[in-house]
């Protein structure tokens, strides 16, 4: 058995969960949790100590975490965003969107919480400007986001034996942003956005402090451009 830690990290086959795994990958095994099997094992290709988890994260049960008996540090980086007024906002896309961002969140944390507890774990929600403030037509994801904030500082005072993070990240620049803007209609600036490696960086310094550190929250911002 691996004397090394071990690490699970959701939207693992590209943006910020793929920057992630290459940024714990030099101190951890990997677990990489996604749908899309060949994006994961493509990612894992470069990491000699990463394994694909493929998985569904809106229906995992307990069998998909069946053999998980320790883990180190649960990062959740999976999400959805869907912009839209408030009044043109039908209740499909407000489901869909808590699904994935919080319930699947909270569901696999409660399904691995015998493995977190027993390696004294770390667990990271990578949230976003949105979850400290609500703008126009971000109200479905913004409620998400709020409704992440509160399950991590739940989670964190509730189980006190684990580390509990939660990382602010501004734009960064993904796939998930060119949507983003694309719904705004507006232009792909990347140099005014945060890199991926960016916030996995403040991912990592938060799980590899040392051990009377615990980091609870962390906020990013691009130098240049939008804080959100």
């Amino acid at each position: 058995m691996s004397a090394r830690p071990t690490a699970l990290v959701t939207g693992a086959s590209r943006g910020v969960g793929a920057a992630v795994a290459h940024a714990l990958a030099p101190t951890h095994d990997l677990l990489l949790g996604g749908r899309d099997v060949d994006a994961l094992a493509k990612v894992c290709a470069g990491l000699p100590h990463a394994r694909p988890w493929p998985v569904e994260l809106t229906a995992v049960t307990e069998a998909d975490v069946a053999g998980i008996d320790r883990l180190d540090v649960l990062v959740h980086s999976a999400g959805v965003v869907t912009l839209g007024r408030i009044a043109e906002t039908p209740a499909e896309v407000w489901r869909r969107t808590m699904e994935i961002n919080v319930v699947a969140v909270a569901e696999l944390t409660r399904l691995l919480l015998p493995a977190l507890r027993a390696a004294g774990g770390h667990v990271v929600a990578v949230n976003s400007g949105a979850g400290q403030r609500a703008n126009p037509n971000w109200g479905s994801y913004a409620a998400s986001k709020f409704a992440l904030r509160a399950f991590a500082d739940a989670l964190r005072l509730e189980e006190p034996g684990l580390r509990v993070t939660t990382v602010y990240p501004g734009r960064i620049d993904t796939d998930m942003q060119r949507g983003v803007r694309a719904q705004e209609n507006g232009t792909y600036e990347p140099e005014k956005y945060l890199a991926p490696e960016s916030v996995a960086r403040a991912v990592a310094a938060a799980v590899t402090a040392s051990p009377d550190a615990h980091v609870t929250e962390i906020t990013v911002r691009p130098t240049a451009g939008p804080a959100s």
